[in-house]
């Protein structure tokens, strides 16, 4: 309830700043006339089709992202060998943003979804990477043991065992990277896009409509929102295993 006040706050607050100078009214508009226009926008379904192509676009690339990077986690954590002879390059490329990858990826892929969901792929892949290997080294080794004292193939370790005990780190990972691949498909629509959320907010401040432009940008903030609570409801239900095998642990 405090952050639902806080949030109350600001909102208040920006109304009353945005209406307290005509002059900068005109730039800031009040949240009232944002949350109107955003009402008009959904129930007319002028936005409707944008939002369709972000969450489509996301949806992609976050799994893909999810795909790819579970899987070579995986296997690196679980070979001192090839994570140490990848991780110079892990090092070199994870602290650069994804934005800064668009002319690359416009260059090798052109303007379409393609390099959109390549541009979100690769900024959502790292953190869910790096906490699946993390996981995987943080296994218990008696368990890996256990495994090869069984007579598992090393394929049927990975999957029964090292993914299994590495899924807390996994999930982390992957919340981690909602807003992330978000964030990299709205500036692709921005910055090389034709629809989409990020397409349709630039599109509306180049014409100076600056009450839906602000509409826009609340509706990918309510998707970001909605995204992230969605996950956390998955996660409450797929990791309650976790959270009892801890409290049987502490106990």
């Amino acid at each position: 309830m405090s952050g639902l006040a806080a949030l109350l706050v600001c909102l208040a607050a920006w109304e009353v700043l945005a209406r307290a100078n005509p002059a900068f009214e005109t730039y800031f508009p009040p949240v009232s006339r944002v949350l109107v226009t955003l009402v008009r926008l959904i129930v007319s379904g002028e936005v409707v089709p944008d939002v369709v192509a972000t969450l489509s676009r996301y949806a992609r690339g976050f799994a893909l992202a999810a795909a790819i990077a579970v899987t070579v986690g995986v296997i690196l954590g679980s070979s001192r060998f090839l994570l140490s002879f990848f991780a110079v390059p892990i090092e070199f490329l994870r602290p650069m943003p994804s934005v800064a990858t668009i002319p690359i990826a416009i260059l090798l892929l052109g303007l379409g979804d393609s390099m959109k969901i390549a541009v979100a792929t690769y900024g959502a892949t790292w953190p869910i990477l790096l906490n699946t290997i993390d996981g995987v080294l943080r296994i218990d080794p008696i368990l890996l043991a256990t495994g090869r004292t069984l007579g598992l193939r090393r394929a049927h370790i990975l999957w029964k065992i090292a993914l299994p005990a590495a899924l807390p780190y996994i999930v982390t990972g992957l919340r981690i990277s909602l807003p992330i691949a978000l964030i990299a498909i709205t500036a692709t629509e921005m910055l090389a896009g034709s629809d989409g959320l990020g397409f349709f907010i630039l599109d509306v401040q180049r014409a100076m409509k600056i009450p839906q432009m602000y509409a826009g940008i609340v509706l990918v903030s309510l998707i970001g929102y909605a995204l992230n609570r969605l996950f956390l409801m998955a996660e409450a239900r797929a990791m309650a295993w976790h959270r009892s095998a801890h409290l049987r642990d502490e106990l």
